[in-house]
Formats: structure tokens, C-alpha cells, sequence
């Protein structure tokens, strides 16, 4: 059966390849496919919604990122959110670092407690994704539609429809957006981390031990591959120390860190 206009849509910006849209767009696992992977990454502001604190991701990522705009959707129920499409699929835990940098960078002032990401850095999560957008919600009968940036700050008391959207309407604002090539994630993710701010003093954790390399000790991080290995570790120490990170992510980015490292020890300079 032929997609419709905002079926195709929706395939050419967040879906899996040769996946189809479920028909009330109810199933989080659509946007993640058998490999566990995603072309579409969700930021969700809650508690309230005010556009004026999700603003800064939406224009910073195209000022300084030099990023397609993401989709703008209201929830349906009580989230704002932001939708970033990706010309080619990424690990589900790449693509929630990817937005924990977003978070960190440009709503440092807004509690994480109010921010979803999507996907979970969890893959057992209860809610791995997002559902797709437009779809109604149950009880409430309210629906989730993606909108335009100048209403946005209509909808931070009321993030919902109370009717469906119209299925053209819908399409031609998800027309008019862009996917992300690859190289363009690439440089977004290389800035990201290497602008990734140092721990706060408090936030730092104790010296330890600085090793003395030997003659067959295995060479510092970056040694071999430059400045984009260096702005890796750079950025897992970041998520390793920022407490407002999950901790099983911090978890994940300690081991990642011990792996590139060989069993060396880090100087808390590194």
C-alpha cells in the first residue's frame, strides 16, 4: 500500500529504512531499529513547557552547530518538544550522549529533572523513544501535532490539540525541514565535545596516582589518532563527572574510558 503524503514524511526524516508508520503512531520502538539504531533524536522540556527555555537548543544548534532546524512538536500531554532528523542511523546510546551534550550546552540553567531525552540511554527503558507524532492520546482524547516555531509559546500551559491535525498541514511543515548528512552530524558531535566544559572545583574528583609511562606501556589517549580521539575522551570525562547525568550513562562512559585507556590510569588533567 502507498504511503500518504505525511507517512512519506516521516520516512524521510525519522524512520528506520523500508519501516512504515504505525497507523496511530503509538509505538516508541519505531524509531529504533533491529540494530539498535536511530535517525531521529527527541528533546522533551516539561514542567512547564515554556518555549523561552527549550529556544536556546533550537536556535543554538543552527547558529552555532550550523544544524538543519529540528521539528518542533507539542506532546499531546504535557512536553515540548524538539525533533532532530538524521540522514543516517546512529547507536541508541550515541544519539543519547549526542543530546545529553545539547542539554548540557545550552539549557545549563533549566533542572535535567525537566528534560526527556529520547532515546533512553537505558535500551531496557520502559519508554525508549518517543511515540510519533501526530497521534492521539488516551484517555484525554488531546493530540500531539508538530507546529511552527511562532506558535510555540502558545502552547506552554496547554502543549496539546484538542482536535487532529490536519494530515496535509502536518506534511508540509514536515516538507520544509532538512536531515542531517553525516559529515554535519560529525562536525556537530566534534564541536560538542571538545567545547565541553571542565567540572566545576566542588565537582572534580580526587588526584590519583599519576603512572610513569614504561618503555611498553601503551601510548597516552589521542597519541595515535589526534585531536578528534583527545576531544573524545575529553567529552566522557565530562559525562562521567556531571552528576546530573544517569548513572548507568556515567557507568558506560567510565568502562568506555578504561577501555581506550588500556588499564592506564587518567591524570585528572586528561
Amino acid at each position: 500500500m502507498p504511503l500518504n503524503r505525511l507517512q512519506s514524511e516521516l520516512q524521510r526524516l525519522y524512520l528506520p529504512r523500508l519501516q512504515t508508520p504505525a497507523a496511530d503512531g503509538a509505538h516508541t520502538s519505531a524509531l529504533i531499529d533491529a540494530a539498535g539504531q536511530v535517525r531521529c533524536l527527541v528533546m522533551e522540556l516539561q514542567g512547564p513547557p515554556r518555549w523561552e527555555d527549550l529556544a536556546p537548543v533550537w536556535q543554538g544548534v543552527q547558529a552555532e552547530l550550523e544544524l538543519p532546524a529540528p521539528a518542533i512538536a507539542v506532546s499531546g500531554t504535557d512536553g515540548l518538544q524538539l525533533w532532530f532528523s538524521l540522514a543516517e542511523p546512529i547507536a541508541v546510546a550515541r544519539a543519547h550522549a549526542f543530546l545529553e551534550c545539547l542539554r548540557s550546552r545550552y539549557l545549563p540553567e533549566v533542572k535535567a529533572s525537566r528534560v526527556r531525552l529520547m532515546p533512553a540511554a537505558d535500551a531496557t527503558a520502559l519508554h525508549q523513544h518517543a511515540r510519533l507524532v501526530p497521534a492521539q492520546q488516551h484517555p484525554s482524547g488531546d493530540w500531539s501535532a508538530f507546529i511552527v516555531q511562532d506558535l510555540a509559546p502558545v502552547f506552554a500551559e496547554t502543549p496539546w490539540l484538542d482536535i487532529e491535525p490536519s494530515e496535509e498541514g502536518q506534511a508540509a511543515l514536515l516538507h520544509a525541514l532538512a536531515v542531517t548528512p553525516p559529515a554535519m552530524f560529525e562536525r556537530a558531535w566534534e564541536r560538542l565535545s571538545s567545547d565541553a566544559a571542565p567540572p566545576r572545583p566542588s565537582e572534580s574528583p580526587a588526584p590519583v596516582e599519576e603512572i610513569s609511562p614504561s618503555a611498553d606501556a601503551a601510548p597516552p589517549i589521542g597519541a595515535t589518532t589526534g585531536g578528534a580521539q583527545q576531544a573524545a575522551t575529553q567529552f566522557l570525562l565530562h559525562l562521567m563527572r556531571d552528576e546530573t547525568v544517569a548513572l548507568a550513562f556515567r557507568i558506560d562512559a567510565a568502562k568506555a574510558l578504561l577501555q581506550h585507556a588500556g588499564g592506564r590510569r587518567l591524570r585528572p588533567d586528561e
